[in-house]
């Protein structure tokens, strides 16, 4: 039991202190880089900075009071009351009972964090002049994204529940197994099934845009499968450019507003950037990355388990249900903890899809005022403090890839 307090004193300790560090920086004003001054008003930089603390301390927010929940649910002995009951209710039918059981925690934390995510994703977006979204629509994207999020979460779930009675001691390599084939599928089927859920995608049309993309694809020796159009103008006037898929899957997603805002050289840079994506394959750098930490974390978790229930994790048959509890909040705390590396890799890739793009345009004007744009438009905080952008930024902050640019010249 001691090792079990210590284990996960270091973790919520860990937790706190970086949450502490977070909010320090996050409103202790930052040193502005000289270079900020040649592109942006200090009235803009303000603007932008207030928006971002918004957002950010509503994240912040919700993710402690999930942590929070889920803490006294286990330490408080509550969530093992409520599966005593749940069990009771089934009629002592394992699979039901961890069904329910796994419906009404998931419940609870959704209705937990959902004051915030309203909060921030339409009351500060309506605000802030960002957002075109109906009420009636945004619940309706709420609600699918939480069917969703109950499906696939829910079967994940059964699936780890039945590793654990499968395989008593070596359930956590399943585990890592299943997680592999679902980042794998998940990233080949998502922009064919799911993201069509909640927005229409239509083919570039032949012009100028489609000219640019192939002649810049032959520059990268690489065919683009699909360049498509996202109605983002739905919900935002926020612009932006994404890839995605695998395989035959793969496509490069432009926003409306970007096409119908932004001058064609910058077009041309976003669609290098994305193009460069492909070219230097992260998109299976980043399937690696992320099936190499999935082994790790359950790892991680199964000797946890070894001290912090061991009654569990050492006898025989499936875990009880209470124990997604501790499950949950294990992976609650170290999402958190580990987002400094996850988003240095991002960095890294981001920085690096940078520097292709400008090999294959050429136009460093063009990079330079599409960051400056970009960040104008969605009121992207140009110059974080240092701490900021390590723990939270999974791109470089805008500062930094103006520079970066400026230095190609």
């Amino acid at each position: 039991m001691v090792k079990a307090q210590f284990v996960w004193g270091i973790l919520l300790g860990a937790v706190l202190i970086l949450s502490a560090l977070y909010l320090l920086f996050l409103f202790l004003p930052a040193p502005v880089p000289a270079l900020v001054g040649q592109y942006f008003s200090p009235a803009e930089l303000e603007r932008a900075r207030r928006y971002q603390q918004t957002v950010r301390l509503l994240g912040l927010a919700a993710y402690l009071t999930k942590a929070g929940l889920l803490w006294w649910l286990w330490w408080s002995g509550q969530g093992a009351s409520m599966a005593r009951l749940v069990l009771k209710w089934s009629g002592h039918r394992y699979c039901l009972a961890l069904a329910l059981f796994f419906g009404g925690i998931w419940l609870l934390l959704r209705l937990a964090e959902l004051p915030f995510t309203f909060s921030s994703g339409f009351v500060v977006q309506h605000r802030w002049g960002f957002s075109t979204q109906g009420l009636l629509s945004w619940w309706l994207d709420y609600l699918k994204g939480s069917g969703l999020d109950l499906l696939f979460s829910g079967i994940g779930t059964l699936l780890l529940f039945w590793s654990t009675a499968r395989w008593p001691t070596g359930w956590w390599a399943a585990a890592g197994l299943f997680l592999a084939a679902w980042m794998v599928i998940e990233t080949m089927l998502w922009p064919v099934f799911v993201a069509p859920l909640f927005n229409r995608f239509e083919p570039v049309a032949d012009g100028p845009i489609k000219d640019m993309v192939v002649r810049l694809a032959g520059r990268a020796g690489m065919e683009v499968e699909e360049v498509l159009v996202m109605d983002a103008s739905r919900r935002t006037t926020k612009a932006n450019a994404y890839f995605a898929g695998l395989g035959g899957t793969k496509r490069i997603v432009l926003y409306d507003t970007l096409l119908k805002n932004y001058p064609p050289e910058e077009i041309e840079a976003v669609v290098a950037h994305e193009i460069a994506h492909w070219a230097r394959g992260h998109i299976v750098r980043s399937l690696v990355w992320g099936i190499a930490g999935g082994f790790a974390l359950f790892g991680a978790l199964y000797a946890v388990l070894r001290i912090s229930a061991p009654g569990e994790a050492l006898r025989g048959g499936p875990y009880a249900p209470h124990i997604l509890i501790i499950i949950w909040l294990f992976f609650h705390l170290l999402s958190f903890l580990a987002l400094p590396v996850q988003n240095s890799l991002s960095r890294q890739l981001e920085r690096e899809a940078d520097r292709v793009a400008l090999e294959l345009t050429g136009n460093i004007p063009a990079m330079v005022q599409l960051h400056v744009d970009l960040a104008r438009c969605n009121l992207q905080d140009v110059a974080p403090a240092p701490f900021v952008e390590w723990l939270t930024y999974s791109h470089p902050a805008p500062w930094r890839r103006i520079e970066a640019a400026l230095k190609a010249w």
